[in-house]
């Protein structure tokens, strides 16, 4: 198939195509290359046609979709941004970015798109209560817990302590910032442009994301970017809270490789049909492990806990990705520990 990658030159868009190359595909390289996303030399491309272009400019979206079989829509604003004067840049960007690159594939008659969709969505994960009200749904963590030092969140009903377990595709969305809620408009202009086309579509709910070629010096990166820039400059990397936040870190060929069969996957789904798929390693820690991992690798200083906090992070979300183990075949690779070791060694770009 002849696909086209949105933000293909980016930190998981290059390995996306990297990956579709591999197995066959020709692909074509779209990206707007933000200093925002990449804060440096991008890396250099050793396969696809490479068109500059933003995802909100029409003209540049219909050419680009010229003779294409497909999309791999990976352009996006990330991260949890600096404050909400943010939020006009990150609804442009996914969302109407979004809406413009679907528009244009009605037009040009391309029916598949895998979008790079995002955990953050569900909000908190999953939870469920000591004291016997089950599965709950805890709201906001309040900012007096959070100055407090109070970091766990408690039941919604009773209080008691909270036991923290996987999130699966079927959890109810509950966005809690800005980033957040412009990741799950993405998934329903999705669906909704499969509907009203006949399209196929399907979203990939990242995890944390890390690997080789992550951005760094800018505020938008994740959180072990964070920590491998402090390392690498000498510096401690700062932990918020207490370090006990769980995530599920996921390595880029990983969510690469996902991408790859997702796509060949979508040439036997029905016409109209959307679904996602959560996407990640099965495998979860926490940030304060992953800083003490990735500090090790690095032989840099040990992580220091500083009880920071912002708002809008969540406390636990974790993925159960058991679907589209089953659906679609796939499994992550990389382990934990020799995937943070790859990272320490082979560094950021910028």
């Amino acid at each position: 198939m002849r696909v086209l990658v949105t933000g293909g030159a980016g930190f998981i868009g290059s390995q996306v195509v990297d990956a579709l190359a591999a197995r066959g595909h020709e692909v074509v390289v779209f990206d707007a290359l933000l200093a925002s996303a990449h804060s440096g030399t991008p890396r250099p491309r050793a396969a696809g046609e490479l068109i500059v272009g933003d995802v909100r400019d029409p003209d540049a979206v219909d050419g680009a979709l010229r003779g294409v079989d497909a999309v791999c829509h990976q352009a996006a604003m990330v991260g949890l941004g600096k404050d909400f004067a943010d939020a006009p840049e990150y609804v442009g960007c996914n969302d109407l970015g979004t809406a413009v690159l679907l528009a244009a594939m009605a037009r040009a008659g391309v029916p598949n798109l895998v979008l790079a969709g995002s955990m953050v969505v569900y909000g908190e994960g999953r939870y469920t209560c000591a004291e016997g009200h089950g599965v709950v749904r805890p709201g906001p963590r309040a900012e007096s817990d959070l100055r407090a030092g109070r970091f766990e969140p408690r039941c919604p009903s009773c209080g008691a302590e909270l036991t923290p377990g996987l999130v699966a595709e079927d959890a109810p969305a509950d966005p809690r910032n800005v980033y957040a809620t412009t990741k799950l408009a993405q998934e329903h202009l999705a669906a909704a442009w499969a509907r009203s086309t006949g399209g196929r579509a399907l979203s990939l709910r990242y995890h944390n994301v890390y690997g080789p070629g992550m951005p760094r010096d800018t505020p938008y990166a994740g959180v072990a970017s964070f920590f491998r820039s402090s390392l690498a400059a000498g510096r401690a990397p700062r932990v918020f809270e207490d370090g006990g936040q769980r995530r599920d870190f996921v390595h880029v060929r990983d969510v690469a490789a996902a991408n790859a069969v997702a796509l060949e996957a979508l040439r036997d789904r029905a016409d109209g049909q959307f679904t996602a798929y959560n996407t990640g390693s099965g495998d979860p820690h926490t940030v304060g492990e992953m800083a003490r991992t990735l500090a090790d690798a690095c032989g840099g200083p040990a992580p220091v806990v500083t009880g920071e906090y912002r708002l809008g992070d969540v406390r636990h979300v974790t993925a159960d990705s058991a679907r589209l183990r089953a659906e679609l075949a796939w499994k992550p690779e990389v382990d934990f520990r020799s995937g943070m070791r790859e990272f320490a060694e082979a560094g950021m770009r910028g």
